[in-house]
């Protein structure tokens, strides 16, 4: 045998990452607006908030997209607020565009935070990005909108999805938000794991193994209840806070991860066992949920982690917007501003 066959039987024969025994039976989302990390980690889609485009927007490398969006703009007759939000939203679909030249999936693109309880402000968002990825030639089929997952957010989601624009619900924090984005039809769902046992944590003062933590437990009930009653709204868990989190939820049908935990993942070769599958899920004993406007804000006013939770992500995206709106408006010419 020739050296170079020795080499490339030892290739074929190590022991793969656990990120790449993931995505054996798990769609890898990259969680990050970074161009860099998409490349280095290969995820199938990417997801993308206001949180992240700021701190990718004030990045040198990136500043050709800022300066286009806002270039392009100025030209318009808008000012103040009003161009400052045609700004960012040629941004975030600049984000989107770029990204979705290095992933070979889709990636989510989320509306204002402030429009969370606005159905019809959602609803033109929604078109209104499809509308500016349509311009750059991009298809329908490869965005999803991100949207909160109030009840104004799901009816939103109900008329998008029906006009064949896929929605991501986000800042999901319970089963009764799951329910009520799988009877509107949403493409996906993102349960925030990270952030539910954060909340445990602050009010127990107890810390979590990985198969006991609360958002871990939250994702399993939701993927059990939405394959066992066929839905077939794709359930992604997001915001995780370690390793041991993701594993757990192995075989859920997408995780988005941030790059430190991709980077993690990709390091380690311990094994990577399936913890969630259709089959497992269908054999559960969850009960059905009735769900109506007046039942969904009832089961979520009796949830005080999903409330609180739900409320601080709209607070936080809402914040954080406003901050890339200062950034974005400290970059406008003098007679822009």
């Amino acid at each position: 045998m020739s050296p170079t066959a020795q080499v490339d039987k030892s290739a074929t024969s190590a022991t793969p990452s656990q990120l790449d025994q993931l995505k054996q039976f798990t769609r890898v989302v990259a969680d990050t607006g970074d161009f860099a990390t998409l490349k280095e980690f290969a995820p199938q889609d990417a997801t993308t908030n206001p949180s992240l485009i700021l701190k990718a927007a004030q990045m040198p490398e990136y500043k050709p997209l800022l300066e286009k969006a806002i270039a392009d703009n100025v030209k318009s007759s808008a000012t103040g607020k009003a161009l400052l939000n045609l700004i960012v939203d040629d941004l975030l679909v600049a984000f989107g565009s770029e990204i979705l030249k290095i992933v070979p999936g889709r990636v989510s693109t989320e509306t204002d935070a402030n429009l969370s309880f606005d159905t019809e402000g959602l609803i033109n968002k929604g078109r209104r990005f499809i509308s500016l990825y349509a311009k750059r030639g991009i298809a329908k089929e490869r965005i999803l909108i991100k949207i909160a997952s109030t009840w104004e957010g799901t009816r939103a989601a109900e008329i998008l999805q029906k006009e064949g624009i896929n929605c991501n619900m986000t800042l999901l924090f319970s089963l009764a938000q799951a329910v009520a984005c799988a009877e509107a039809n949403a493409r996906l769902i993102s349960p925030f794991v990270g952030r539910i046992l954060d909340w445990y944590k602050a009010k127990t003062g107890k810390d979590y193994a990985p198969a006991e933590d609360p958002g871990v437990l939250s994702v399993r009930e939701i993927y059990a209840y939405y394959k066992k009653y066929g839905h077939p709204t794709e359930v992604m868990g997001a915001s995780f806070r370690n390793v041991g989190e993701i594993l757990e939820l192995a075989g859920c049908d997408l995780l988005t991860i941030s790059p430190n935990l991709l980077a993690e993942l990709k390091k380690s070769q311990q094994p990577v066992e399936r913890k969630l599958s259709p089959e497992m899920a269908k054999a559960s004993n969850i009960p059905r949920l009735e769900l109506d406007e007046k039942k969904f804000r009832y089961l979520l006013n009796e949830d005080a982690m999903a409330t609180e939770k739900t409320a601080e992500g709209i607070r936080v995206f809402a914040a954080d917007t406003v901050k890339l709106e200062k950034y974005i408006s400290d970059q406008l010419p003098a007679g822009a501003k």
